[in-house]
């Protein structure tokens, strides 16, 4: 019995939040090329398909995912160059890099320069990435936008009370009005 009242109260919950846009796109206002825009956009300037898409509030988090990803790529740089330039006056014979009372041993530059060169590849491959899911996230946005949500499409829960049988039988209808 238990059981049956929690389904009953999910198939309720399910149809009142069921329904529909109720502003319907007509078939005049719909923009085939808005899609190609606004992948164009974000490939020119990131974030300017997003702000083609009226999402304001996803501009942030583009610039924030590549503007991380640059700072890193330019931290790791300069380490990376930083810890070479000083394996290099060692084995030179200077005595003046950064890193002489710090590391004591030259292999341990060697490995410092290979930890910030590993990331700063990976940090290029980061930007590269973030870039790619901008202009992704701008025509996917933009398909969605121009998807058509009307009543033709419910799911409707149902109870068939059934005199012959003496069962009660719960489901879901699914209606396609065309």
């Amino acid at each position: 019995m238990k059981n049956k009242v929690t389904l009953l109260s999910l198939f309720f919950l399910v149809y009142f939040t069921s329904y529909s846009q109720e502003n319907e796109l007509k078939f005049d206002e719909l923009d085939p090329t808005a899609p190609s825009k606004a992948a164009f956009y974000s490939a020119v300037l990131p974030g300017l398909g997003q702000g083609f898409n009226k999402k304001y509030w996803k501009i942030p988090i583009v610039y924030a995912a590549i503007g991380s990803s640059a700072y890193l790529y330019d931290f790791n740089n300069k380490k990376y160059w930083d810890y070479r330039n000083a394996y290099k006056s060692r084995k030179a014979g200077y005595k003046n890099d950064p890193y002489q009372n710090l590391i004591l041993d030259d292999d341990r530059l060697l490995d410092g320069a290979d930890f910030h060169k590993k990331n700063r590849d990976l940090s290029m491959v980061f930007i590269v990435g973030f870039y790619i899911l901008n202009i992704l996230d701008a025509n996917i946005d933009a398909h969605l936008k121009q998807y058509n949500v009307n009543e033709s499409l419910t799911i409707k829960p149902y109870i068939n009370n059934d005199i012959e049988f003496y069962e009660q039988s719960i489901g879901i209808s699914l209606n396609l009005n065309f």
